[in-house]
């Protein structure tokens, strides 16, 4: 059975091979937009939905296509990934001395010997973030590594030196809730 990761996230595809070596990658460029009147959890299902949606509409055969998106929130803001520096900047400076959410939404959709099977799913950690001089938020951004990731951090970077307690699932906050997935491709594995 053909695997293909809906991402160009490296985080994602490391955290994908502790399921299988074996998988493809075809970035979706699916629309990131938010729809109106849905809440956090829904955004991210309804966006990794789009991800997994718009490659698996692309290939035929058995397969399988995963989706993920992920969002980090505070007090009722959501942060994606910023557009430039100075939002990411501002991001950091107002994720420091608290505890964020991060939702990371998945859909896996299936196909295999002409049965279609899709599921969708979200899961919640949380992350302790201490607190950042100027200095260190601007080291960061400059490191290059805060602009590709909701929230503008990362905790399996060099950033982990600023996170005092993560809940709930490591991976879920890096991108991937492997635990997750992993209950849904283990029938298709081969064993």
């Amino acid at each position: 059975m053909r695997v293909i990761l809906a991402s160009g996230s490296p985080r994602r595809k490391e955290l994908l091979k502790s399921i299988t070596k074996d998988f493809d990658v075809i970035v979706s460029n699916s629309d990131e937009s938010f729809q109106e009147g849905l809440t956090i959890e829904e955004q991210s299902k309804r966006i990794a939905h789009l991800k997994a949606k718009t490659v698996f509409d692309q290939i035929q055969g058995d397969r399988i296509v995963i989706g993920a998106d992920t969002m980090v929130l505070k007090d009722g803001e959501i942060y994606g990934k910023p557009k430039d520096e100075q939002e990411a900047y501002q991001m950091l400076s107002n994720l420091q001395n608290a505890m964020n959410e991060v939702i990371t939404g998945i859909s896996v959709m299936v196909e295999k010997d002409g049965k279609q099977k899709e599921y969708n799913d979200y899961d919640i950690g949380k992350v302790y973030i201490g607190s950042m001089d100027e200095k260190e938020i601007q080291d960061w951004i400059d490191s290059g590594k805060a602009m590709d990731k909701a929230g503008a951090y990362a905790v399996q970077e060099e950033f982990r030196k600023f996170i005092e307690k993560i809940e709930g699932s490591h991976e879920t906050i890096i991108g991937l809730p492997v635990h997750k997935i992993y209950q849904v491709m283990k029938p298709y594995l081969e064993k």
